[in-house]
């Protein structure tokens, strides 16, 4: 995965897209560097407390060793899980698994290592990432069980549904029996008929509401959030695609 692969040691005075990446990684760890791909006092500064918290090494330069820490938590998201359940349960299973790994967004709207991961090296305003989370995960867990994907993944709402429809897993939230919603089940935000805003994985169905996990969110519910969050919400005003 391009987001782990460790180039080439960065210290005070380098400068480039290798120091903005360690950067985004130190803010993503708590301690707050602007991304600016300067390595400068401040980011030495933070590297050395890093190392310091992380026992290993104190001396302000990023080698291999420094940058497998600080990538740590995506290596984890990456791990395979062993199989379990039948598909839907095991999307639930590495949606889980990356909600503890704390995805969010980092040097701006849309940008940092996890939207990359998700959206296959693009970020940025244009991008938003809810169904590359979605997805994302839906591939980890084919991948798993050795099973096709059900839909064609894709970054956008609308053309889930689409092929979700072509594939006759479409259910329309105005009819939908409660008892139909199954763990692992993506839920569409509809805005008009043909229209979706966000996307998201089922966790836990509850009657009227369900509990999700989702991508480019927030603790308000924002389809244009920052961060993997686990929420509940309610079945009306949703779609949903089979899995």
């Amino acid at each position: 995965m391009k987001e782990l692969v460790w180039e080439k040691e960065c210290r005070r005075g380098s400068r480039g897209k290798d120091v903005r990446r360690v950067q985004e990684w130190l803010s993503l760890s708590g301690f707050g560097i602007v991304p600016d791909g300067d390595y400068g006092a401040a980011t030495e500064f933070a590297v050395r407390q890093f190392q310091k918290a992380r026992g290993i090494t104190v001396d302000g330069v990023v080698g291999e060793q420094t940058f497998g820490r600080l990538t740590a938590p995506m290596a984890a998201a990456l791990e395979s899980l062993p199989p379990s359940g039948n598909l839907g349960e095991m999307v639930v299973s590495y949606a889980r698994h990356h909600l503890e790994q704390g995805p969010r967004e980092i040097g701006g709207q849309n940008r940092g290592p996890w939207v990359r991961l998700y959206m296959k090296g693009h970020e940025g305003a244009e991008w938003p990432w809810c169904a590359g989370f979605a997805c994302f995960v839906l591939e980890q867990a084919c991948k798993t069980l050795r099973a096709p994907l059900p839909i064609r993944p894709s970054f956008s709402c609308d053309s889930l549904a689409a092929s979700a429809k072509e594939r006759g897993l479409f259910q329309a939230g105005r009819n939908l029996d409660p008892a139909d919603l199954k763990p692992g089940m993506f839920f569409l935000s509809r805005r008009t008929a043909t229209d979706w805003t966000h996307v998201g994985i089922v966790v836990e169905p509850g009657g009227e509401v369900f509990s999700s996990i989702e991508g480019n969110t927030n603790d308000e519910g924002s389809r244009e959030g920052y961060e993997v969050c686990l929420r509940v919400r309610g079945v009306k005003g949703m779609d949903f695609i089979g899995i």
